[in-house]
């Protein structure tokens, strides 16, 4: 006769079952974005209304062109305000942005984002497939995906 355990027989396990562990799977497809020629007083106000802390700038044919942060615009506001310069006009977004975004691919596993955040020390990555931007992974969402896997085996 075989030992039980006090908590009865164990259920088959299912070892086989699939787990999401790619970048795809937790990373956020509705985003806000901006324009370049978008004010940056009008990028604060969304900053603001949608408690974010940037987001990525797309143009018209929705390809990245660069990421505005809150950082971005507080040194706008800084600079105006050094300068003696109203911080409203024709000040642009595409002369505060960041540029040179570098971005992640979407098939990366969660754990080697976490790694990417750790080592670049950004806040967010876009992802972008066939030159569209499709997507953006953040730190909270690593956050939620490790809640969210928590009760598996994390095998790469």
């Amino acid at each position: 006769m075989g030992i039980k355990s006090f908590q009865g027989a164990r259920k088959n396990q299912n070892l086989t079952e699939e787990v999401p562990l790619k970048v795809s799977d937790y990373m956020t497809t509705k985003l806000i974005t901006f324009r370049p020629e978008q004010s940056v007083e009008d990028v604060i106000d969304a900053l603001i209304r949608y408690k974010i802390s940037g987001g990525p700038v797309v143009n018209d044919k929705n390809e990245l062109v660069g990421i505005i942060s809150e950082g971005d615009c507080i040194k706008h506001i800084s600079d105006s305000r050094y300068y003696n310069l109203p911080t409203g006009g024709d000040d642009t977004i595409e002369k505060k942005m960041a540029k040179n975004v570098e971005t992640i691919d979407g098939n990366m596993n969660i754990f080697d984002a976490a790694n990417k955040f750790l080592n670049d020390k950004r806040r967010r990555f876009p992802i972008v497939e066939g030159g569209k931007l499709v997507g953006q992974i953040s730190q909270k969402d690593i956050l939620k995906a490790t809640m969210q896997l928590k009760s598996h085996n994390w095998k790469k």
